[in-house]
């Protein structure tokens, strides 16, 4: 699937690291970005190839997921607006080791990775910036790979829809029960029945295709520890936004 590019340029106030720049590294950068549209499917990344492009989020949601040889699959983690999709590649040069898939449809800033990583080379900051994203990054893999093993799927599932609001700045989310289930590595009866006693308890409202999140504050008391933990790496890497 080819990425569609909707604008030459970019918008940096969309997505929260960018934000973060100085002017003059941003001033370098812009001319190089693309504004692309983000198609849910769209695979961004894969296992053993070689990156050639980081994609800063504006909206939407990209997932990092492992495909076993059974044909199952789990996420890992999840970037969105206060993130970036293959920026490590700016600094090392390597292959992907994730596959990395757009689960939520929107719009990112694009660019090459070779004039990202020379102006990494150039500016410390940016260098230092495209790190501790990394580390946060980690952060949210270990902290899913724990919660995968020690969580109920109930919290879980209350979990990856706060994150997933996070990440949208919305209560609409466009996904199936299905896909969900898919992320979560469980079956997808269980995502239905689980969802089915969330909203009777007035956290969601589902429809076929669509969730809505209608009690944010009670899908938190149901979601495990690791939502606040994830929530608080990024919080602590983008300072006050």
């Amino acid at each position: 699937m080819q990425t569609q590019i909707i604008d030459r340029g970019a918008t940096r106030s969309e997505n929260l690291l960018l934000k973060l720049l100085s002017a003059e590294i941003y001033a370098q950068l812009q001319p190089q970005m693309t504004t692309v549209e983000l198609s849910r499917g769209e695979v961004l990344a894969k296992p053993g190839e070689d990156v050639s492009c980081v994609y800063f989020p504006h909206s939407g949601a990209v997932s990092l997921v492992v495909e076993m040889s059974c044909g199952d699959t789990v996420e890992t983690a999840m970037i969105g607006r206060d993130g970036a999709v293959n920026a490590l590649a700016a600094i090392d040069h390597k292959r992907s080791i994730s596959k990395a898939i757009v689960l939520l449809p929107g719009t990112a800033s694009a660019i090459d990775v070779e004039p990202l990583s020379e102006c990494a080379d150039r500016h410390r900051d940016l260098r230092r910036l495209i790190t501790r994203h990394q580390q946060v990054l980690i952060g949210e893999i270990q902290q899913t790979a724990a919660c995968n093993i020690l969580d109920a799927v109930e919290a879980r599932l209350c979990r990856w829809l706060l994150r997933a609001r996070d990440l949208v700045n919305s209560d609409e989310l466009p996904i199936t029960q299905e896909a969900i289930a898919q992320m979560l590595g469980v079956r997808r009866p269980s995502v239905s029945v689980i969802a089915g006693t969330i909203q009777r308890a007035g956290m969601i409202k589902y429809r076929r295709g669509h969730i809505q999140i209608l009690d944010a504050a009670a899908l938190e008391d149901s979601a495990c520890e690791c939502y606040g933990t994830v929530r608080d790496h990024y919080r602590r890497l983008l300072g006050s936004q």
